[in-house]
Formats: structure tokens, C-alpha cells, sequence
């Protein structure tokens, strides 16, 4: 395959993840439901209360009263609510947000993952029959998902954080005006460093991806065409697309709140992170929300990834067949 496997590769993953960027961006909102947006300390109760504010002319050297405990937390919205609140308060465009940041990651991560694949793949088949084990696929994915994810990690955290900003409160926002901005202020706000923040995350998200997404789709191919269900057509292809970005969601839903929350996290100067690393989320994350926290986003994740998976696969037949005498 050589460069072409690359080439093939990109073209498809950039159709694809600007084709359900939206479906991202209400899974990176919902991921972060329930997570605690740090705001400016409260004013006193008694500018807050007339009752108390009255009371305390009387009283000038009465104590501070306690705030009232917070409300129960509310149930997490759905996407649908989700993606109407963000086109009520935002915008329609607002869906789009971070998607220079997406063409970006899908060049450089996707590219380079689904080349290595094709790569490994070529390698590792035996010579005679072209065959390929199950156990092979896995570790050809896991492999080109790691190095893919290495390489394309600024991409992810501007992404991450250009579709979470319009959740803030304006005074926080960091109103990124495209993908090179966003890792340029990182890069002189935070350090060189901060570009890959949660990037052990990403590395074991996209090796579980690629592995059971990329293994999936061939494996399930082999089979639909094997036992002659179906063809080697479009219908195939569709088929085991959606059973792939199925088990790609399954497996790596709770990799992916974790990875979200630390990258989209802010860490002012001289103060202590709220996350100290990918378990201490992952830990406050289950003890503040419960461990289904770690599937927050899901429907919107499998909503994504099935059409991304079709997307991106029935593209990459196509491109293939275009470049085939290339």
C-alpha cells in the first residue's frame, strides 16, 4: 500500500469526522455534565438577600451566614436537548465549533493510523493466501492507533476545548479564533508541555479504537462475504461499519470522559489542577457522579461513531476504488 494507504486513509477520515463533528461536539458537552465549572467566589449573602442585607443594617457586626446547600444535581440531558440548547444559546454555527481543529486531528491522527494499519496489515498477511488472524488485526490496531495518537494530540486537546467553550461563563471563555490560535495561546500560556496534556489518555483511547474498530469492520467483513450473506458491496461495507463503531463505542466510552475532562480542564497559574492525572479524574469523576459517569456521553458517542464508522469506511471503498490504478 505504501503512501497510498496513507493518502486513502486521510481523505476518508477527513469526510468523515467533518460529516459528524456536530454528533462530537453533544457527546463532548454531555461528557462534561456534572463536572464543576470553577467560577468567581460568591458575594456575600447579604447582597444577595434583601431580607438579610435589611437585617444586617441593624446587626453590623452580626457573623456572615453559610450559603444554602447546593441543589440536588439534575438529571443529565439528552443530546437532543443538548444540541437544541447549544443552537438556542449559541447559534446553529455553534455545532461547528473546533472544526478547523478536527480537520487537523483527522489529518494528522487518522492519517497516520489508518496508513499504519494498511502497512502492518500488508506485512503481517500470509504471504500465500493473503490471510490475516484476528490476533494480528488487533496488534497492527494497536500499534498504528498509538503512534496516530501521539502525533495528533494538539489537535485533539484544541478540539476538545474549542467544542467545550461555549459551556463557560463568558468571562472564562477562551474564545480561540481557529485551531492554530488555540494551540499558539496554549503553547505561550501553558507551555510547550500543555499540548500534550492527557496524552497517555489519547494514546490508550485511540489504541482501543483503532484495534476494535479498524479489526472489527475487516473481521466482520470477512465474515458477512465468507459465509455469503452478503457481497462485496456497499451493503456489506454499511453492515460492518455499524457493527465496528458499536463495539469502538462499548469499548472506549470511559477513556473518553476521562480524556475529555482532563483536557478541556484549566490550570490557572500558582493554582492547584483539578485533576492530577488521568486516575485522580477518573476516581472523582465515579465518587462525585457514580461510576455510569464514565458512560456519560454514550448515546451521543455510539450516535457518532456509527455514522463516522459508515462514513468513513464506505468513503475509504470508494477512494480506493478512484486510486486504484494509481
Amino acid at each position: 500500500m505504501g503512501v497510498k494507504g496513507f493518502v486513502e486513509g486521510g481523505i476518508a477520515s477527513i469526510v468523515a469526522g467533518c460529516s459528524t463533528h456536530p454528533l462530537d461536539l453533544i457527546k463532548v458537552r454531555m461528557q462534561l455534565q456534572g463536572e464543576k465549572v470553577h467560577a468567581p467566589n460568591p458575594q456575600p449573602i447579604h447582597n444577595l438577600r434583601p431580607a438579610f442585607a435589611f437585617h444586617s443594617l441593624h446587626v453590623p457586626h452580626a457573623p456572615s451566614l453559610p450559603l444554602p446547600p447546593p441543589p440536588p444535581p439534575r438529571a443529565s440531558a439528552g443530546p437532543i436537548s443538548v444540541g437544541m440548547k447549544i443552537v438556542q444559546t449559541e447559534g446553529l454555527a455553534a455545532l461547528y465549533s473546533g472544526v478547523s481543529a478536527t480537520v487537523l486531528r483527522q489529518t494528522l491522527y487518522s492519517t497516520t493510523r489508518m496508513g499504519l494499519y494498511d502497512v502492518l496489515k500488508t506485512k503481517w498477511a500470509h504471504k500465500e493466501t493473503g490471510h490475516l488472524s484476528l490476533a494480528h488485526k488487533i496488534g497492527a490496531g494497536l500499534i498504528a492507533g498509538a503512534i496516530g495518537a501521539a502525533v495528533g494530540n494538539p489537535a485533539d486537546v484544541a478540539m476538545v476545548r474549542m467544542q467545550a467553550d461555549g459551556r463557560l461563563p463568558m468571562a472564562q471563555r477562551r474564545n480561540y479564533k481557529g485551531v492554530t490560535d488555540a494551540i499558539s495561546q496554549m503553547a505561550k500560556q501553558e507551555g510547550v508541555a500543555s499540548l500534550w496534556r492527557g496524552s497517555a489518555l489519547t494514546v490508550n483511547r485511540a489504541m482501543i479504537v483503532t484495534a476494535s474498530q479498524l479489526a472489527s469492520y475487516d473481521q466482520f467483513k470477512e465474515m458477512i462475504i465468507e459465509n455469503h450473506v452478503m457481497n462485496d458491496g456497499l451493503g456489506t461495507h454499511v453492515t460492518a461499519s455499524f457493527a465496528a463503531g458499536f463495539v469502538a463505542s462499548v469499548a472506549s466510552n470511559p477513556v473518553d470522559v476521562i480524556k475529555t475532562r482532563v483536557m478541556n480542564m484549566k490550570v490557572e497559574p500558582g493554582s492547584v489542577p483539578p485533576y492530577s492525572g488521568a486516575l485522580d479524574c477518573a476516581l472523582k469523576t465515579v465518587r462525585a457522579e457514580g461510576p455510569m459517569a464514565l458512560y456519560k456521553g454514550f448515546i451521543p458517542t455510539i450516535s457518532r461513531q456509527g455514522p463516522f464508522t459508515v462514513v468513513l469506511f464506505v468513503t475509504l471503498e470508494q477512494v480506493r476504488k478512484l486510486l486504484k490504478e494509481f
